[in-house]
């Protein structure tokens, strides 16, 4: 691509011809609003919030869409142009119900209100009255919360549900000033084939889709005396959210994320790494069975909720394909039912399992029936990263001046193994250490299998392990896995392990993770978490004391029947 030169406010700059107006003025650090792009999305230029005057123009243009050209002449700031972007909220804060004080996009995570700020754009009431609709809640998902009235109906939920996760439950409905983003004939989500991903909850800008709030279940829970209460938290956390307390993407917080728990009076902080090392061991040894003959093959990984149910919705015949293993929340909330229940005497009707998450479809697994033991949930309640973040500042603990703390003894301690659990290809590299181990016995040392790092879409490998030819792969996203399996069930493609994630880059980029991010967000949690595990003294989950420990003197061995009936499930 060739530069061309542009003039934006007055200033000269150089760009490729292959920019748009927008992606210039971002990289030079000139605002212009936006409500309906997002930067891994298409641009439709629907909100026309990020107009511009280009010379030579009759009408002011859309910047998102508008490609720059050499010699073009730009103003971003005219009076024309701020007129225009304060008619447009102007609209929007019309149509729009006015309960920001109650509302669950707290300041700084709406979009619409910062930019009503910016543009002093205030209500008005002669509009409110002809323009504001009926008030359309839709709380039937575990997982996910609609608020009709809220959506200023920017189609970044169509999007990213189309595009990125190539499911479409979102679609425009009626024309004109009616239009709305709804589902097909208005059903509750829990009546479509959403899959709880909660994608479409990360780049609405607006209140309209937000996770299924359970903070007043967990304040409950802290101040009942008569509830033990025991959290755990996932490994994407860790390096997310620090973000919400204005730290660097990537950071391990982990010793202040357990100091924040405990100011919040939960009995004992627990790691769900730890049982990403258990996963390892229970879905390490299944793998080794089905390439011994005991089972369908290519197994594919069982830790992503959201994509579990995408193959129970879309593809059915690959079920039996599917690790029998719980995923590492479930597994935690089940060894700690049982495991640390009897270890200290603790009643397991009493223990309440919270857990920390950065995913919305978490909230749904745990309450899926299969996810319990002698009718005893595995997982009482799960927060998302923001909500827990939203838990800690209502509580005034101040998070970044925090001391680091440990975890509780008992369900703490974790391998680097386990932490690389949060992103994209982190389970199957995980696998791999300890598979190759194993089938080597101890002969072969590799610890890091660079093939299945990084962001792309889907990885593949072919590996040699103890004489077999093994093919591998890991797919980011739903999209990319209905094209692998419709490959797979064609015969293009043969493989032996998959590793499937149902949001992009895994679960450093799930739906409960910050807001208003991108995938270079999310590259810096990814290599954050790779850092970690790079310096961590242990880094196959094998080789983690404590897990031994449960096995020896609980468990059994990987695969018993013990084993199977509290870590997998069907």
């Amino acid at each position: 691509m060739e530069n061309i030169n542009v003039t934006i406010n007055k200033q000269n700059y150089t760009a490729s011809e292959a920019n748009t107006i927008l992606d210039i003025c971002q990289k030079n650090n000139i605002d212009i609003p936006t409500l309906c792009h997002h930067p891994d999305l298409r641009s439709e230029g629907n909100c026309r919030m990020c107009v511009v005057e280009v010379k030579g123009e009759r009408d002011l243009v859309a910047s998102c869409n508008m490609k720059a050209s050499n010699g073009m002449i730009i103003e971003t700031g005219s009076s024309k142009v701020l007129k225009s972007r304060k008619a447009t909220l102007e609209l929007l804060i019309a149509n729009h119900p006015n309960d920001c004080l109650t509302c669950d996009r707290t300041s700084g995570e709406c979009k619409l209100q910062d930019l009503c700020y910016q543009y002093d754009v205030t209500r008005s009431e002669q509009i409110l009255d002809t323009l504001e609709q009926p008030k359309m809640m839709d709380l039937s998902s575990p997982s996910i919360e609609r608020d009709l009235s809220k959506c200023i109906v920017c189609g970044k939920c169509i999007r990213v549900c189309r595009e990125t996760q190539d499911i479409g439950v979102y679609q425009y409905q009626e024309r004109g000033f009616k239009t709305v983003v709804s589902t097909k004939g208005h059903e509750p989500l829990i009546d479509t084939n959403c899959i709880n991903c909660g994608q479409c909850v990360k780049v609405c800008p607006v209140g309209a889709l937000i996770e299924k709030q359970e903070i007043r279940k967990v304040i409950d829970a802290l101040r009942d005396p008569e509830v033990h209460l025991v959290v755990q938290t996932a490994p994407a956390v860790k390096h997310t959210i620090g973000e919400l307390f204005g730290m660097a993407p990537g950071e391990d917080v982990s010793g202040k994320l357990n100091s924040a728990l405990k100011k919040l009076g939960v009995d004992k902080v627990f790691s769900t790494d730890l049982a990403a090392d258990v996963t390892i061991m229970e879905e390490g040894m299944e793998f080794i069975q089905r390439i011994e003959g005991k089972g369908k093959m290519p197994m594919f990984t069982s830790c992503s909720p959201g994509w579990i149910k995408y193959v129970e919705n879309e593809f059915p015949q690959f079920l039996d394909n599917i690790s029998t293993c719980k995923s590492p929340q479930q597994m935690l909330g089940a060894l700690s039912k049982s495991f640390y229940a009897q270890k200290n005497h603790v009643d397991p009707h009493k223990i309440f399992n919270l857990s920390i998450m950065p995913c919305t479809a978490k909230k749904y697994e745990a309450q899926r029936k299969e996810m319990a033991v002698n009718e005893i949930r595995d997982v009482d309640a799960v927060l998302t990263t923001r909500e827990l973040a939203r838990l800690i500042k209502l509580e005034k603990i101040p998070f970044k001046q925090l001391r680091d703390e440990t975890y509780d003894d008992f369900l703490g301690e974790h391998t680097g193994a386990a932490r690389i659990f949060g992103t994209s290809g982190g389970v199957m590299e995980a696998a791999l250490r300890s598979v190759a181990w194993t089938l080597t016995d101890g002969v072969l040392e590799d610890i890091d299998y660079e093939k299945v790092r990084g962001l792309e879409n889907v990885k593949e490998a072919d590996l040699e392990i103890a004489g077999m030819k093994l093919k591998i792969a890991v797919v980011n996203g739903t999209a990319a896995a209905r094209r692998l399996l419709e490959k797979i069930e064609s015969g293009e493609k043969e493989y032996h392990f998959v590793e499937v994630m149902g949001c992009p880059g895994g679960c450093i980029n799930g739906g409960g993770a910050p807001l208003q991010d991108s995938m270079a967000t999310v590259k810096k949690r990814m290599e954050g978490i790779y850092r970690m595990d790079k310096n961590a003294e242990l880094r196959r989950s094998h080789e983690n004391p404590l897990v031994n420990q449960i096995y020896e003197t609980y468990l059994g061995e990987p695969g018993g029947v013990k084993a199977h009936k509290l870590l997998h499930t069907h």
